[in-house]
């Protein structure tokens, strides 16, 4: 697996290729590559763990300001 850097480096050069291109979908299909050989990577293994806690802190934060439970009346 010592390799996969390169990969990653050309699906991001692909990528960039791609969006310079205005090629939409393969620059959508490189970017994904690179994200998923980089999740494949032991650097890359705690990311999906990360997003979860970033989307259930924010999902919590926004919650009662959405359900208009917040502080009603507060500056009267």
């Amino acid at each position: 697996m010592g390799s996969v850097g390169v990969l990653i480096l050309g699906a991001v050069l692909g990528a960039f290729i791609c969006a310079k291109a205005r090629v939409a979908i393969g620059a959508v299909a490189f970017s994904l590559i690179a994200l998923v050989l980089f999740i494949a990577t032991p650097v890359g293994s705690g990311l999906p763990e990360a997003i979860s806690t970033f989307v259930s802190a924010f999902d919590r934060a926004a919650t009662p300001a959405l359900n208009g439970a917040g502080t009603t009346g507060a500056g009267s």
